[in-house]
């Protein structure tokens, strides 16, 4: 009878558990940058996603696995359900609606800004006409892209946050959009007097996990870690280790 029990115990065991758990694989876009993420030999080894991969997959058992790829890639991977965690998205951000995918609670909110040079005076992006603008190749800038299209302001992508910050601060741009965790990061070391500018405050994301909700991941165990997380503080943790 005890036999019994146990192979019918074996059938109802989830999927996902009954054998040696995989890790569990999470995109890391190939241009991102400090805080977000630290990058060496095309590996990520330090950085605000770094970390909160490792405690999420903690959290459920599993090791974090983390695939590096250009940001072009990850959402025909995550339509071909070769990604299980996302963790830098925004429903906004998403040309298509991934219906085999779960959103997370968020874990920290994103400022976009227009940056400058300390030299340069306050302006609005919506008064810019004909400017160059710094960008990320790739990255989606929501209020700006009827502008980009129409050839009101014009993209100048590079590859990376940092290098699009690089580029301003060597005066080959006049302006930038950034993000203000990338502005501050890029920011700490330089002297007052060569510090880049927020000179325009533009839009704010919430920057959520997406989670693959197929039988061989347990969604659901992660998506209630992740919420335990934000109510444990450990997102403000993370976050305040890179501030």
């Amino acid at each position: 009878m005890r036999a019994k029990i146990i192979v019918v115990s074996l059938l109802f065991y989830p999927a996902w558990a009954q054998a040696a758990d995989p890790p569990l694989r999470f995109s890391v876009s190939d241009s991102s940058t400090m805080p977000m993420i630290d990058l060496q030999n095309g590996q990520p080894v330090d950085g605000i996603l770094h970390d909160l991969h490792r405690r999420i997959a903690g959290r459920v058992g599993r090791k974090a696995e983390e695939l590096v790829m250009s940001r072009a890639r990850i959402q025909p991977l995550l339509a071909e359900g070769a990604v299980d965690v996302s963790c830098y998205m925004n429903p906004a951000w998403l040309a298509v609606n991934h219906a085999t995918y779960r959103w997370s609670v968020p874990f920290m909110n994103q400022r976009s800004i227009l940056v400058a040079r300390p030299e340069t005076s306050p302006a609005k992006l919506s008064s810019l006409r004909g400017r160059r603008i710094g960008t990320v190749l790739g990255f989606y800038y929501p209020e700006a892209e009827a502008s980009f299209r129409d050839g009101t302001l014009i993209r100048d992508d590079a590859r990376t946050e940092q290098q699009v910050l690089e580029k301003l601060a060597a005066g080959r741009n006049r302006y930038a959009i950034s993000t203000q965790v990338a502005l501050d990061w890029f920011n700490r070391d330089r002297p007052a007097q060569r510090k880049l500018q927020a000179i325009d405050r533009l839009w704010e994301s919430a920057i959520h996990c997406i989670v693959r909700d197929e039988p061989d991941v347990p969604a659901r165990e992660l998506l209630a870690a992740i919420q335990q997380m934000q109510h444990d503080g450990e997102f403000n943790a993370i976050l305040a280790k890179y501030r």
